[in-house]
């Protein structure tokens, strides 16, 4: 049976078709239409601009932490708060102020003429230190010690001295030759303190003597000019208090109960 011959024209031209198309390089359909899929994309990857960001940014560093340092009070320390001033032995002193009486054997005796004398003894061998609170007087008192050296007291007769250092009824300094005074508190005191300003107060404390212990109030007057503390401090006690029977040699001299103390004090911050 012969086929039509249209149908036979129109075979024969797809195949030169698909002769051609092979031959200059083309595709099928089917390869025509995955192309797209497996072409690469033309052009340069798109970076994102100002205005789209890809990532949200990082937070801030913190910044490190100031260090901070105690503000340098050393001057402010030094004009007023609590201050420290220390004795100066070389500038000090510590003294005893005795009445005596000498009678009709003492010229003879000890070359003494007859009458009442006002003894002075002193040593030089003092110590200790003032702690106080120049811009608040009211404040307590810091640690305020004054000690002395009984066994370097020195008066105007090598007789009396030696009496009081070795002799066995006397207060025996050599045996016993410190006493201290600590100050527990100061009354009678101004409202505040200017420097260079004369002061008279009490100072109140305990003596420590010959191993008693004895209840004191000393009458100051100081000074303080720039580091420097300088003032005079009196008293006056029995001997009795002491553990001491008062001297008396019959026809020579009796010494009386009551005496007194004085301590000059030059002491430096």
């Amino acid at each position: 049976m012969k086929r039509p011959r249209y149908i036979l024209f129109t075979t024969m031209a797809i195949a030169l078709s698909t002769l051609l198309l092979t031959a200059c390089g083309g595709s099928t359909a089917e390869e025509s239409s995955a192309a797209p899929e497996s072409s690469p994309t033309k052009g340069p990857i798109p970076i994102p601009g100002a205005g789209e960001e890809a990532y949200p940014p990082p937070p801030p560093e913190p910044a490190p932490p100031q260090e901070s340092y105690p503000e340098d009070n050393s001057a402010s320390n030094q004009a007023g708060g609590m201050r420290t001033f220390v004795i100066v032995p070389e500038e000090s002193s510590a003294s005893y102020l005795a009445d005596e009486e000498f009678f009709e054997d003492a010229l003879a005796k000890l070359g003494i003429n007859a009458g009442k004398v006002h003894v002075v003894g002193t040593t030089e061998n003092v110590q200790g230190q003032i702690q106080v609170d120049l811009q608040n007087l009211a404040a307590p008192l810091g640690e305020t010690t004054i000690t002395a050296d009984l066994s370097a007291l020195k008066s105007d007769q090598e007789n009396r001295d030696r009496w009081l250092q070795e002799n066995g009824g006397g207060p025996q300094f050599v045996r016993f030759p410190q006493a201290s005074f600590t100050a527990t508190t100061m009354a009678g005191l101004p409202g505040s303190y200017s420097e260079g300003e004369e002061v008279q107060f009490q100072l109140n404390g305990e003596l420590i003597v010959r191993e008693a212990t004895i209840p004191l109030v000393f009458d100051v007057t100081a000074v303080v000019a720039g580091d420097t503390l300088t003032g005079t401090a009196e008293t006056r006690l029995l001997l009795s208090d002491l553990g001491i029977e008062p001297p008396n040699f019959a026809r020579t001299l009796s010494v009386a109960d009551e005496f007194g103390i004085r301590v000059n004090l030059v002491s430096r911050e």
